[in-house]
């Protein structure tokens, strides 16, 4: 199975690439044999304002989880961005903005994007935001996003960007989690030719009792839609910045000081605040940025990701803005308002560099020659895959009809907690197989153990976890490191465990397999199934809920929730269409279950413990072997489940 779908390096690719493979072999050797060296070396991608000696000083050790990287040394991330580039390249395109409508876009330069950075920074300081205040960010996908972002780490804040298609209710989770001072949002947002009521969210948002730390919200007009006003909180961005003094001085900040908190589902219910620091985190950045997607200047580059997600941080604006580069924002979706959009702004901007989610190829692979229709993507010389494992056929699809039978694709796997690439190819030292993330990146060194946390050798399947640090590594939990110890580091000894399973073949290639624990991925993002069930039981006609993953044909995985009623309520069609609108209320539209199932009871062990693995074999309909049912309080509910599933109808 693992020889199937190879690709070796294209010959143009070879003749220009970076990192060939006998360096690839070397670099990552030395990486794995001399951190400090190596990381030492690597940290020179970066301006500092006062040098690092200290490299490295981590420890994974039961009770004294630390990670520090380059501790003794200071820089300011927004200047190694922006004010670093000005001299050669102040007029080089930083961002080009494509907007939801295609008649809408622009281009900024660096020199242009520094200024308005600038200008930010001193309104955020005008407004009583200082170093290590946190700011949340709830703001479409447009250049304001990222002058918000580079501001507060202009500064030496802390910004919490949240996601635009969350609920007001997520969103005073994250602002009351956060303690933030400051929000930042739009009368609305604008996606797929609707509006998203941005403004209103967070209006609703602050009316959470519980809210107490919000001092100003900083609004940018983005539609000119009506909105409520608050005189003396609500305050627009234009006004503020046509007063704002466009020269400022960037903060000298610690390697370790904190730079942005990036809120993530749990498998216990809570969304997890994931704080990155500022010098391990952006030389991580800039050097997965450069070398896996073989980065050379005038590159044009276009990932497709919102900046609400971790992909946005790394991978739309810091790792690309780091290296200098041209990075493409857009604010609509890759299929509307027709099939061939994403393949017409690779055409329209001449994009070398793309990168995407499975969950967006699928959906453009459905539609077959439509998605490419009227363009030729001739550009286009690096894919990527990002947000979940990438099936061999959705790859070749891509590789084939996007990129043309030319590009590699990087299939990438990280995550939120480890701020970039941790397995994911090297488009010149790469021979690839098509699903497989194929070989660690330098300095990474998974292992691959079984339930007791022994690593297992050679070809074989196990848990995925990481034997020591890297320098994009999260520092911890915010305001919560024992949860951070508990979450990563508990399982198995001494090692930070993904939460991800994974197969290793005869080449020491890596095939990711998914989540082991109860977090679902659905369209490349994680969503927790506790939080989901806690928001099904808050409807006050639901008295259980129990909620799996089942596969889906684009989103990756679909939404599989079972719901028992309180006694004395009934099913209906009205009420199936309220329990999942409640759901989309309470956490947003991502949350929204695609198959309620109801049921007057749950498959439970007679310690309560309810069990899963039955309930997800159900859910995806493969029932040839349930395995050992003896442990059930009562083994007769799951025959009643295989009933009743007869009578659902699945989604496509």
């Amino acid at each position: 199975m693992s020889q199937l779908h190879k690709h070796t390096i294209p010959a143009d690719i070879a003749d220009r690439c970076l990192i060939n493979p006998k360096q690839y072999s070397e670099m990552y050797q030395q990486s794995i044999n001399d951190p400090d060296t190596f990381w030492a070396e690597q940290g020179k991608i970066l301006e500092w304002i006062k040098p690092y000696h200290r490299v490295k000083n981590t420890s994974f050790a039961p009770g004294n989880i630390s990670i520090k990287w380059y501790e003794d040394g200071t820089l300011n991330l927004a200047a190694n961005c922006l004010d670093r580039h000005l001299a050669e390249h102040g007029d080089r395109t930083a961002i080009i903005w494509e907007g939801d409508d295609a008649a809408q876009s622009k281009h900024i330069s660096y020199r242009e994007l520094h200024r308005d950075v600038c200008r930010f920074a001193n309104v955020l300081l005008e407004l009583g935001v200082q170093k290590g205040d946190v700011v949340a960010i709830y703001i479409p996908m447009v250049p304001e996003a990222a002058v918000a972002m580079l501001a507060c780490a202009r500064i030496g804040a802390v910004h919490s960007v949240i996601f635009g298609g969350f609920s007001p209710e997520a969103v005073a989770g994250r602002i009351i989690d956060s303690s933030a001072r400051l929000a930042i949002t739009a009368d609305e947002g604008v996606r797929a030719g609707r509006s998203i009521p941005l403004k209103k969210n967070v209006d609703d948002a602050l009316k959470n009792p519980n809210v107490k730390s919000i001092e100003h919200v900083v609004v940018l007009k983005r539609t000119g839609g009506e909105i409520d006003w608050q005189e003396g909180r609500d305050l627009w961005w234009d006004a503020l910045m046509d007063k704002a003094d466009d020269r400022h001085q960037p903060a000298e900040m610690n390697a370790e000081d904190p730079l942005f908190i990036l809120y993530t589902s749990g498998s216990t219910g809570k969304p997890k605040g994931v704080l990155h620091t500022t010098g391990g985190y952006l030389v991580y950045a800039a050097i997965t940025f450069k070398y896996v997607f073989d980065y050379h200047p005038g590159d044009i580059y276009w990932c497709t990701a919102d900046v609400g997600w971790v992909t946005g941080h790394s991978y739309l604006l810091y790792g690309p803005l780091a290296c200098g580069a041209t990075t493409l924002m857009f604010e609509g979706v890759p299929n509307w308002p027709t099939p061939a959009r994403m393949a017409q702004v690779v055409d329209k901007h001449q994009v070398n560099i793309l990168y995407t989610a499975p969950t967006a190829i699928r959906a453009l692979m459905a539609e077959g020659d439509k998605a490419i229709a009227g363009t030729d993507r001739s550009s286009l010389r690096i894919l990527g895959s990002v947000g979940e494992p990438i099936n061999p056929e959705a790859w070749e699809w891509y590789w084939k009809k996007i990129g043309n039978g030319k590009c590699p694709v990087m299939d990438t796997w990280w995550q939120t907690e480890t701020g970039g690439f941790m397995i994911a190819p090297l488009p010149g030292a790469t021979e690839l197989k098509a699903g497989s993330a194929t070989l660690p990146f330098f300095g990474v060194r998974p292992a691959l153990v079984d339930n007791e946390g022994t690593p297992l050798e050679g070809a074989t399947e196990g848990n995925l976890a990481i034997i020591d640090s890297w320098p994009g590594q999260a520092r911890t939990l915010f305001g919560d490191h024992a949860r951070f110890e508990q979450t990563y580091f508990s399982t198995f000894k001494n090692m930070y465990f993904s939460g991800d399973g994974a197969r290793r073949d005869e080449d020491g290639y890596y095939w990711i397999t998914g989540r082991v624990d109860d977090v679902l991925n659905v369209s490349g993002h994680r969503l927790g199934t506790a939080e989901i069930e806690s928001a099904l039981v808050a409807h006050p006609k639901v008295a259980e809920a129990a909620v799996v993953g089942i596969p889906h044909s684009i989103k990756g995985q679909a939404i599989y929730a079972y719901v028992t009623l309180n006694h004395g309520e009934e099913p209906s069609p009205e009420l199936y269409a309220e329990v999942r609108n409640w759901v989309r209320k309470e956490i947003g539209p991502l949350a929204t279950p695609d198959v309620l199932h109801w049921t007057d009871s749950l498959p439970k062990t007679r310690s309560g413990k309810i069990m899963r693995r039955i309930l997800r074999k159900i859910a995806a309909g493969d029932t040839s072997n349930l395995g050992d049912t003896s442990t059930l309080a009562d083994p007769g509910v799951v025959e009643k489940l295989l009933e009743e599933k007869q009578a659902i109808v699945m989604p496509s």
